[in-house]
């Protein structure tokens, strides 16, 4: 179930704004397509994220994906436990799971994602292609 309280990008990644901050993640719909993921690789705190853009690589027994920034701005927080054990994206995607922590470029920018009805519309019209 994803959580009301998450924005969306189309990417299958959520954003959790808390003031001019955010932490990023995968949605549960992405990890469960990607399967087993076994290694992560996150920016390094002080890189720049933009929306809608690629900032790290996820592999998984299936294949190695892109992860797309929803916002843009400034890691300053890094989840080291992902790194250490990436499993913890496949077992709790929005908890445990998430996977970096940015400082807003443009908070303004969050109108721009989906709410969760909005999302698992999105979610309906791909199963149905």
């Amino acid at each position: 179930m994803n959580p009301k309280n998450l924005k969306y990008h189309r990417e299958h990644v959520w954003a959790r704004v808390e003031g001019d901050t955010a932490v990023f993640g995968l949605t549960d719909f992405a990890q469960e397509s990607l399967g087993d993921i076994v290694y992560i690789e996150l920016p390094e705190i002080g890189t720049d994220v933009a929306a809608g853009a690629p900032y790290a690589e996820v592999e998984s027994v299936k294949a190695v994906s892109d992860v797309y920034a929803p916002l843009s701005g400034s890691v300053v927080e890094v989840n080291e436990e992902v790194v250490d054990a990436p499993e913890l994206i496949n077992e709790a995607p929005f908890e445990t799971g998430w996977l970096i922590k940015v400082q807003l470029a443009d908070p303004a920018e969050q109108d721009d994602l989906m709410s969760v009805d909005e999302y698992e519309q999105l979610l309906q019209e791909e199963e149905e292609e």
